[in-house]
């Protein structure tokens, strides 16, 4: 009779993940379209310009704004936006969230997405900004609007323990860089990071690059090599402004870390948790099984667990 149930369980579990699967199809496959160059040479402006534009209307159908506002404003230049909780709450500290889409696309409409659910998570005002796009602006130009949005909070009163810095992907790659140049310039760090899927080495070196890549829906290897080119401009993809994860982390604040098990660029995850480890930083490394990159933007029951998780890293941190 337990041998019974538990393949009825077995089947009953394998029926509703084929169900999901399905429905989540359509947008899976607007993902997947939008990581779709295979070469620099794919990049053409039409191609770039359409998948931008779909990633903000992406962004602008799926973000759940219940109970939410959303304040889009001039930063020095920069499209930026505030996502806030409508109803009062305390505003002592801020998340600055760095979107993600491989440095060449990505908008304020795509970080609505996780703006959104890193405010109804945390209960924190949420920063995002629009820094500028490879292939017409190539590294540092991502970083300098970084530091530009980080300093703009400074100027509004916040101290750096009272910012929690978030990135997804090539935005997980970017809060790490803003880290690193604002501790090789004798700055205070964020009082923590938060990390989803962080494209962490650009040389991709990890062996997560060949051994997942026929499970990978999202990511594929063609893909980082074709961004990279066109972002790094021919510099050292050793250096850390370019793969964090070769950098200092002396000193760094506590990490969390979520990547699925699924994932070209799960390497990248679980080796900066072990140099971030060696350095003596804190660092918690959570892998969703079965999960794909950057799946906590999705509708699906493990996305809202995973985002759970990071509202209980922080309540244990701050």
């Amino acid at each position: 009779m337990d041998q019974t149930r538990k393949v009825l369980k077995a089947a009953l579990a394998q029926q509703r993940k084929s169900a999901e699967t399905r429905r989540l199809a359509p947008a899976m496959r607007v993902l997947k379209a939008l990581h779709s160059a295979g070469t620099p040479e794919e990049m053409t402006v039409e191609e770039l310009e359409r998948q931008r534009r779909s990633q903000e209307l992406l962004g602008n159908l799926t973000a759940d704004m219940t109970d939410m506002t959303w304040e889009q404003f001039d930063l020095a230049g920069m499209p930026a936006a505030w996502m806030r909780l409508r109803r009062p709450h305390r505003r002592k500290r801020a998340v600055l969230y760095c979107h993600g889409g491989g440095y060449t696309s990505g908008n304020l409409g795509y970080s609505k997405v996780l703006a959104s659910k890193l405010t109804k998570a945390t209960g924190f005002d949420v920063l995002t900004f629009e820094y500028r796009l490879a292939p017409e602006h190539p590294y540092p130009a991502a970083v300098k609007d970084a530091l530009r949005a980080w300093d703009y909070l400074m100027s509004l009163g916040y101290g750096a323990r009272d910012v929690v810095v978030a990135g997804d992907s090539a935005g997980g790659n970017l809060a790490l860089v803003l880290c690193h140049r604002l501790k090789a310039a004798g700055r205070m760090l964020p009082a923590a990071l938060i990390l989803m899927s962080p494209w962490t080495d650009m040389t991709a070196s990890g062996p997560s690059y060949t051994e997942r890549a026929d499970i990978d829906p999202m990511l594929t290897v063609e893909y980082v090599r074709s961004v990279r080119e066109v972002y790094g401009g021919g510099e050292d993809l050793r250096n850390p402004s370019l793969s964090p994860l070769f950098g200092d982390f002396t000193g760094f604040p506590p990490t969390l870390i979520q990547v699925g098990t699924h994932e070209i660029l799960y390497s990248d995850a679980e080796a900066l948790c072990l140099r971030l480890k060696a350095a003596g930083a804190e660092c918690r490394l959570e892998v969703w099984e079965d999960m794909w990159h950057v799946f906590q933007m999705f509708p699906i029951k493990k996305a809202a667990a995973a985002m759970e998780q990071i509202a209980l890293f922080l309540l244990e941190l701050l």
